[in-house]
């Protein structure tokens, strides 16, 4: 949607956000939300894609454990993101009431505490079929980003997670935030996040590569582009600037993942070039 307005006698146009209702259809007190579907969108792409995967003759996963997986990672997902949600951007308000760990119908889940909830349950999982971590997270990365890319549509839909204030000609307002133009920092995370990095580590893992490489470039390339986005992003209202009066808590969380995507990956040649 645009919107026309005028500014020192030049007529501008800029985009507005559609306003779209969070619930996409409801039945009496049971109803069907954008970001849930989104969710369950995103846990279709990794099925999908995870059964494709299992199909090729190297693969070590049956294509019937690929729901199995999906099991213990949407578990993750869910208890880690909240979690991460709670102690990472709420933790003042957590303090006050404890139970507002419980209530996971008010919304708030956070990336990185989801990741974190993802590596505990596929651990605690592959050790039953004695797959090798690394080797069962190089499976997985690449099944991940088209739910990430999801994930971000949701947020757009709701309208949250707005970008800073901006003069791009394809800036947009949120009129539930106030009349500036804006970053639409959800849409951006959406394409870096989504089909960019899906084609990355889709494409790289076709060829055979030592151990935990794969999982090191996921963790590489999210940490990047989501510590360039949050350059454009708004910071959290209640947390604002966390480090150095310019760094975002989403920016302080990435550099570990760089940091610990980058150490994969030299250790994964370096195991590779003794052998």
């Amino acid at each position: 949607m645009a919107n026309i307005c005028k500014h020192h006698g030049t007529i501008l146009s800029m985009l507005v956000h559609p306003q779209i209702d969070p619930i996409l259809i409801q039945f009496g007190p049971l109803a069907v939300r954008w970001y849930g579907l989104m969710y369950l969108l995103g846990f279709v792409f990794f099925l999908l894609l995870g059964q494709h995967r299992a199909k090729r003759s190297d693969s070590f996963i049956d294509v019937e454990q690929v729901s199995d997986v999906l099991f213990y990672g949407v578990l993750g997902v869910v208890l880690g993101g909240r979690l991460g949600s709670v102690l990472f951007y709420n933790f003042d308000y957590f303090l006050q009431d404890p139970l507002y760990l419980l209530r996971i119908w008010e919304g708030g889940m956070s990336f990185h505490g989801g990741l974190l909830g993802v590596i505990l349950a596929i651990y605690l999982y592959q050790r039953k079929q004695s797959w090798g971590f690394l080797r069962t997270t190089d499976f997985i990365a690449p099944l991940v980003p088209l739910g990430l890319g999801a994930g971000r549509m949701g947020n757009f839909i709701n309208g949250e997670l707005w970008g800073r204030a901006s003069d791009v000609p394809w800036a947009m307002v949120f009129p539930q935030v106030d009349n500036l133009a804006r970053h639409p920092s959800q849409l951006y995370q959406c394409l870096l996040e989504g089909p960019l990095l899906f084609a990355i580590l889709w494409l790289l893992s076709n060829k055979e590569r030592p151990t935990g490489v794969i999982s090191g470039l996921f963790l590489i390339f999210y940490g990047l582009f989501r510590f360039s986005i949050e350059f454009v992003r708004e910071p959290d209202q209640h947390l604002g600037f966390v480090a150095l009066d310019w760094m975002s808590m989403g920016q302080l969380l990435s550099l570990p993942m760089i940091a610990f995507g980058l150490l994969l990956i030299r250790l994964a040649y370096s195991r590779q070039s003794r052998h």
